[in-house]
């Protein structure tokens, strides 16, 4: 099924049959990923009295609850809310889902205890370019980010500066496979959650950032349409399924 688009005046093409998801599904095990200091997610049959809410013991459908925490549990696409004391939904923030997005893979360097993306490895690896919205994979990128236990591992991230830049150049939209943007341990300052959202200065509503993704070696760095798809939470953030497609 082939999609024709005109974007900034420039027509293309993808193919919506063939869509790349580089989303991490929730699985109520401990082959979830978890940050945080959480527990796995549960996913468990109601209970009332006799009756439990399973085909295999005798209900006439499986009816579940779900517990978990979009922000600790698996991808997910939040919007300023998650860092302003009044709310903000990222169901309200973000109203549209496709955006002409930047594939880039970076290797995080040492910096005293510390691994860090910096200002310098972004505007390189963009080579020029401005989307809308980046993806960035970050090296080493085996399949165990589908499961890793991220709490107490002090995790890469991105420099403030990093952040500014990306705000500055006009991006709207930044995912990628870490389960923060900041520091795990950082006296709460989120440095480049503000810097991205440019908060409180003059607060980027529309921004978003999505957290914990999984992009496989198979796909490889260039330009692509993104569909970013959220759950419908009124909620500061969402579980999301990131598509990617590749331009024809």
């Amino acid at each position: 099924m082939i999609a024709t688009l005109e974007i900034d005046t420039i027509t293309k093409k993808i193919d919506l049959s063939k869509p790349l998801d580089i989303s991490i599904p929730l699985n109520a095990s401990l082959e979830n990923p978890i940050a945080w200091y959480l527990n796995e997610p549960k996913i468990e049959p109601v209970k009332e009295g006799d009756w439990i809410g399973k085909v295999s013991e005798g209900a006439s459908v499986n009816f579940n609850t779900i517990e978990f925490n979009p922000h600790a549990h698996g991808t997910h696409t939040e919007c300023i809310g998650h860092i302003t004391s009044e709310f903000h939904s990222i169901n309200q923030t973000l109203k549209n889902f496709f955006f002409q997005a930047e594939l880039i893979t970076v290797i995080p360097y040492e910096t005293g205890d510390d691994l860090v993306i910096s200002k310098e490895q972004i505007k390189k690896a963009l080579n020029g370019n401005k989307p809308e919205a980046i993806i960035i994979r970050t090296m080493p990128n085996s399949d165990t980010k589908k499961s890793k236990k991220y709490s107490n591992t002090n995790w890469a991230y991105l420099l403030e500066e990093a952040a500014l830049y990306l705000k500055e150049v006009g991006v709207k939209h930044l995912l990628i496979d870490l389960p923060s943007v900041d520091r795990e341990k950082d006296d709460g300052k989120l440095l480049a959650h503000k810097a991205f959202w440019n908060y409180p200065l003059a607060p980027r509503l529309d921004a978003t950032i999505t957290e914990f993704i999984y992009v496989p070696a198979s796909i490889l760095d260039g330009c692509y349409m993104l569909n970013l798809q959220i759950a419908s939470f009124e909620n500061d953030a969402t579980p999301s399924k990131p598509i990617l497609y590749k331009f024809i």
